[in-house]
């Protein structure tokens, strides 16, 4: 794993709420407006970033976990700008504090963490 980045180091991505970024069940629609999930996955993607750059060619990333408070709400149409900040580094795992934007409103802050690993080792676990 390259070790390229250091605490305090941020990475930025926006989405643009689309019709499926909604809240959905097997159900059915539930609100016109960013889900939960669906923000969960962007907020990963985000700090993933970090991951796309550090890892080597024999090597991937894996989450290892992820916390969402979601404080607002965003509706379809909505441009989100998604802020990853690196908390801790260390030896292959990453841990990134995340914060989601409309505008100056925030609408949700989190963790993630991911680690890199060793493809083979990954494939073997995979296995199991």
């Amino acid at each position: 794993m390259l070790h390229c980045f250091k605490p305090g180091d941020q990475k930025h991505f926006t989405r643009v709420v689309r019709e499926e970024d909604c809240a959905a069940f097997d159900s059915g629609a539930v609100h016109p407006v960013y889900s939960t999930f669906a923000l969960a996955r962007d907020a990963e993607w985000c700090c993933r970033l970090f991951v796309l750059d550090m890892k080597e060619a024999d090597e991937e990333g894996i989450g290892t976990m992820l916390t969402v408070q979601h404080h607002a709400p965003a509706k379809a149409g909505s441009s989100v700008d998604f802020t990853a900040t690196i908390v801790q580094l260390q030896t292959h795992t990453i841990v990134c504090r995340y914060e989601a934007k409309v505008g100056n409103l925030v609408i949700a802050t989190g963790e993630q963490g991911q680690k890199v690993l060793k493809k083979e080792k990954l494939q073997k676990l995979f296995e199991l």
